[in-house]
Formats: structure tokens, sequence, C-alpha cells
């Protein structure tokens, strides 16, 4: 009997256990099914989450983008995604639907990257972040720095650039009568957006300069009767003789000493202009270098600018000190001591340059170290030879204004 009973209820807890495991696997796929279910549901504003985030790529590949006035989103979500910068132009045209860029973007140039997500695109868009280059032309740079600077900038070809400043076309329309538009490059921060080609960008640079001119200096170049030429020309070589700003009017007034006096003006830009770079040193080479620009050969000023003048330097051939002055000697600190006579110069140079150690072949370029003598070269009348002596066989002489070391 109590057997039987036993065997009762475990036959009862055996079929409770059954039933209770049979719900339980029920409830455990409910719970799966509802689980996969809210994952399916989820699953595209993950993917769409993540594609917002994420950019496509390491930024090795750019697209250039012009968005003009009136364009759809959609347009730039295509191109977008034909460049490979983003990885679905429907997503980008969706999130872009969702944000009103359509409204909100703004007309322009854009550069983007495969390194950028579309979030970052589109704040770019709204923004107006247009892609442009600045890059900034120092005082006193010519040309040629000019076309070295673009050239490393990865903007324009140095030849390229060279070529359209000698363009005769553009020289006609900008009514410069000249070589080459060399001195009328403003000194300035420019922007260049894309499709600037070079001829547009110098055209830039010589209104603008032009602009400055006539706002500052229009009036006072009318009074001392100078011609622009001429003004832009002796500014351009006091610019680069020059180191500190305060001392410009000073040399402007020993170049026009000079041009009074009808002596050379020897100034040692002019001896490497379209060669190197002036950088405070010339050799006996450049002093003899047979080139229409180089002073120590021609007479009065140089056949046009040597470089991009500064404000100050205008100024200064405008309103130059008065002075009696006629030559001026580097003190090796950026500063020039200045004399009026050849005497008082030759012992200026024995005081700053004495005992400096010179190159093979460098020239100091004023003082009793260089001696003008024989007829040979054609400067002035009589005609003069420039060769270094010896200091034992030191003689007066008459130098040219300056010497650096």
């Amino acid at each position: 009997m109590v057997r039987n009973i036993r065997q009762k209820l475990l036959s009862q807890y055996a079929r409770g256990l059954r039933s209770a495991r049979r719900l339980l696997s029920k409830r455990k796929s409910c719970v799966v099914v509802a689980a996969g279910t809210l994952l399916l549901l989820l699953l595209p504003f993950l993917f769409y989450r993540h594609f917002l985030q994420s950019p496509r790529g390491s930024g090795k590949v750019v697209k250039v983008v012009d968005f003009s006035s009136g364009s759809s989103m959609k347009r730039i979500s295509e191109e977008l995604a034909k460049a490979r910068i983003i990885s679905s132009s429907s997503l980008f045209t969706i999130y872009a639907r969702l944000e009103n860029a359509d409204e909100k973007a703004k007309a322009g140039t854009y550069r983007f990257s495969d390194a950028m997500t579309p979030r970052q695109i589109l704040s770019m868009l709204e923004a107006g972040d247009v892609y442009e280059l600045r890059f900034s032309v120092p005082e006193g740079y010519s040309i040629y720095q000019i076309a070295e600077m673009l050239n490393s900038r990865g903007i324009f070809k140095k030849e390229s650039f060279l070529r359209q400043c000698f363009n005769p076309e553009i020289l006609s329309e900008l009514g410069i009568q000249a070589q080459s538009v060399e001195g009328f490059l403003c000194p300035s921060t420019y922007t260049i957006r894309p499709r600037t080609d070079e001829s547009a960008l110098i055209k830039d640079m010589v209104n603008r300069f032009r602009s400055t001119y006539k706002r500052t200096f229009g009036e006072r170049a009318r009074i001392r009767g100078l011609r622009q030429y001429e003004i832009v020309t002796l500014a351009s070589m006091i610019e680069k003789e020059a180191v500190v700003a305060e001392e410009k009017p000073l040399i402007a007034s020993v170049f026009h000493n000079r041009l009074k006096l009808k002596m050379p003006l020897q100034s040692d830009p002019t001896s490497i202009y379209g060669v190197r770079a002036f950088a405070g040193r010339i050799t006996k080479r450049d002093i003899l270098r047979d080139t229409p620009y180089n002073t120590y050969r021609i007479k009065g000023l140089p056949p046009g600018p040597i470089g991009s003048p500064s404000i100050d330097a205008i100024k200064a051939v405008l309103n130059p000190a008065k002075t009696r002055y006629l030559y001026f000697v580097a003190k090796m600190d950026g500063t020039h001591h200045f004399s009026e006579t050849l005497e008082e110069h030759n012992q200026a140079v024995l005081k700053y340059l004495k005992g400096q150690e010179q190159p093979e072949g460098s020239a100091e370029h004023s003082g009793p170290e260089l001696l003008i003598e024989e007829p040979q070269i054609l400067i002035e009348n009589p005609q003069f030879l420039i060769e270094r002596r010896r200091p034992t066989e030191r003689k007066n002489s008459n130098p040219s204004p300056k010497s650096t070391p």
C-alpha cells in the first residue's frame, strides 16, 4: 500500500516536472523570438549610426566638389559615393534630409576626404567651410621667389607662374610697360580657391598693389614728379638692402644723393637679380656679372624693380632723409654705419669688417678692400674696373655705397 502511494507521488512529480520544463521551454522561445525581433528592428538604426560616425577610409582619397546654389543633396551624395568618400549615397541623402540640409547647406567649392565622417561632411556644407588655399608674399620677394614658394606649396608650377609673369597679353591688359610684372605683386596674404589660375592670381596681386599705391602715395608721387616705375624700382632696391625698417629713409638718401651726383648706385642685390635670392653677401663674380640690372655695370637705375617693395620702402623713396650720405656699411647687427666721405667710410669698413674671414672668391663690395681702377667696365665716365686688391696695395677709391660681410 505504501509502495503504491509512493509510486503515484513520484509519477505525479515527474509529470509536473515535465510540464514545467515544457512551459519554460516555451517561454525561452518567446524570449529568443522577442530578442531576435528587437535586434532586427535595431539593426538598421545601429548601422545608420555607425555610418554617421565612421569614416570610409584613412584619408588617401580626396575629392573637390562644387556645390552650386540650387544643387540637391542627392546629387552631392551620389558624387561623394562615386568618389568613394562615403559608403552609401542613400544613407547620406536620408541623413541630409533629416537635418534639412538642402536649406542649410551653403554654395561653394569643398574639399572632402574619405577620412571624414558623414557628420563632418554635412557640418562643413552647413557651415560654408569652403576649400581655399592661403599664402603670404613677404615684402621684398621677387617674382622668382614667389614662383618658388607657390611651387613648393603645390599651388602652381614655378615655370607656369613665371610664364604668366612675362605674358605680353597680361602686361598689356594691366597697362604695365615692362617685360614682367616684377615690383607690382603686392606683398600681402592671398586666398586661392579651386580653378583660380596663375593669370587670375597675378591680376589680383597687381590690382591690390595699385589700389594701395594710389590710396597711399598718389598725390605725394605727383608732387615729387617721379614716375611710378622709377619709384617702385628704387623702393625695391631699398627693400632688399634694408634690414631695419627705420634705416630705409637713410638708405634712400644715399641712393638719391648718388643719383644727383651721377655716381653708380652699386647696389649689391641688383648684381644677382634673376640668379639667386639676395642673402646679404655677394661675390666678385656677381659684381662682374654682365646683366641689365647690375648697377655695378650700368648707369643710374636698373631697367625695372628687383622685388616687391613694402609701403615703408616706397615712403622712403618719396620722403628720404635729408643727409649728405654717400656710403653705408653693415655693422653685423642688422644696422648700418652711414658716411659722407670715402675716408670716413673706409674707417668704418676697417672697424666693422676687419679680421672677418672671407670665403674664396667673395667680395667686400665697398671700402678699401675693393678698388676701382683700370678703364674696362663702363659704369660712368671715366670707365672703371672693379678688382680685389691685397691690403698692402690699398688706395683711395670710389667704392659702392655699402659693404656687408
